[in-house]
């Protein structure tokens, strides 16, 4: 890294590569961003493959950073917690942190057009509509198919922000020590919606992330601000019952009765969007070095996670955050940022990813055990005795500063405790007496 950087190269116009280029635009580089898709500003939005995104703290932390959180706050819609739907219909909230704490539901696509406004005003050269053909690790060059013909840009330095199948991380798949994992979970998802009620207005509480848990498989919901909800089923590929198992409109409508019969007056085109609408896969990613050259892995392209902790995005704009922290630190000498930055972000990409595989076993099925409810409701009120002492996990990574990678071994620990709290005879009927101190002093040992 001894070149000087002048020409810095990002690959995908995504959420994590259109807030990395305005913030190395803010820096002073020549910055030139890369898209194989068209202007999403100017066609309509690819329906069917979004989850909706859970903004919360560390994401909303760069947004402030790079000052662009005002137009973001106006698509903001806020989720205080749970609002669990069992079997026969009964509603139990759970709400996410202490009062005034919340997470903040928002389209991928608006927040993702807001963020390319912002680095075309910057200054950021975007290209749509170039697919990257190959990367060259040592010669910091990329080969673009485009409409017209197949080009090849060189550049000082090269971000791969070019998401969970990255054209650049192949590349340096194929070189020497280079490690690489992929996790497929056996469910995919599909996205199903609820329009407005027949008042314009929403059909269930626009406060709450809905959640119908049942084993297996759940179904979630988050509000919009055209007053719909988009759903997103999480369901097996195989068995019974599964994606495969449910082939006519008939089988969609009788499950949907069976398993989610609350959510059924709601989802009025059911039959049409289960069929319409992609089934696509969950994928975890872990890598390492993420550096290679005066190439650099960032977002999804160095740790793609699953979706059960609502951190994929703010995991990937904590890096940006990081990033630019770094470089101020050491004032823009690349190759001492890039060493810290690898070796800080990895630890916690990893530990993220542990997590929100950890939460679907936790969304799906322990958010309707009686015990599991038992214990986060010590856990409040512990936090609420004691909130610089203990934190309940969730707080951790979504509302405070904690490196994930601490929030994880902070985590366990508090797990280990609580398993045994639960474990005390009657502890169901008895919580509310429990030696709050007791267990705090056990955290501090």
């Amino acid at each position: 890294m001894k070149k000087e950087i002048k020409h810095i190269g990002v690959l995908g116009a995504g959420l994590v590569g259109a807030l990395l280029s305005i913030y190395l635009r803010k820096r002073g580089y020549k910055v030139s961003l890369y898209e194989k898709r068209d202007d999403m500003r100017k066609s309509s939005a690819d329906s069917g493959r979004s989850i909706n995104l859970a903004l919360s703290r560390r994401g909303i932390k760069a947004l402030e950073d790079i000052g662009v959180i005002e137009e973001v706050e106006k698509i903001m819609l806020p989720m205080e917690g749970r609002m669990m739907h069992s079997q026969d219909g009964e509603l139990t909230f759970q709400a996410y942190g202490k009062e005034g704490q919340y997470i903040n539901s928002v389209s991928r696509g608006n927040l993702n057009k807001i963020l390319l406004e912002k680095a075309e005003a910057a200054g950021v050269e975007i290209k749509f509509e170039h697919t990257c053909k190959s990367v060259d690790l040592e010669g910091t060059s990329v080969t673009f198919k485009t409409p017209d013909a197949e080009k090849t840009m060189q550049f000082d330095l090269l971000f791969g922000s070019d998401g969970a199948y990255s054209k650049m991380r192949q590349a340096m798949v194929k070189k020497d020590r280079f490690n690489y994992e992929q996790y497929y979970i056996p469910h995919g998802y599909k996205e199903l919606s609820i329009p407005p009620n027949e008042d314009g207005d929403f059909a269930i509480a626009p406060n709450a992330l809905h959640i119908w848990p049942r084993g297996q498989y759940m179904l979630i919901a988050l509000p919009n601000l055209d007053k719909s909800f988009t759903c997103t089923l999480f369901f097996p590929f195989e068995g019974q019952p599964s994606f495969e198992s449910l082939q006519t409109p008939q089988q969609v409508l009788n499950f949907f009765k069976n398993t989610f019969p609350d959510s059924l007056p709601h989802l009025k085109n059911i039959q049409e969007e289960y069929f319409e609408n992609p089934t696509s896969s969950l994928v975890t990613v872990k890598c390492e070095p993420w550096v290679k050259n005066n190439c650099v892995l960032i977002g999804d392209a160095a740790h793609a996670i699953v979706p059960f902790y609502g951190q994929g995005m703010n995991a990937g704009f904590e890096d940006c955050y990081e990033l630019n922290l770094l470089l101020n630190r050491h004032a823009d000498d690349w190759e001492m940022t890039l060493d810290e930055y690898q070796e800080l972000r990895k630890k916690d990409g990893d530990a993220i990813a542990d997590l929100a595989l950890h939460n679907f076993v936790e969304m799906r099925d322990l958010v309707a055990d009686d015990k599991f409810l038992v214990q986060k409701k010590i856990e409040a009120k512990l936090h609420e005795k004691f909130p610089k002492k203990w934190m309940p996990l969730y707080s951790m990574v979504t509302f405070s500063d904690l490196r994930y990678s601490e929030a994880f071994e902070i985590g366990k620990k508090q797990q280990s405790i609580m398993d045994d709290v639960m474990q005390r005879p009657a502890i169901l009927e008895n919580w509310e007496s429990i030696d709050l101190e007791e267990i705090v002093r056990k955290l501090e040992e």
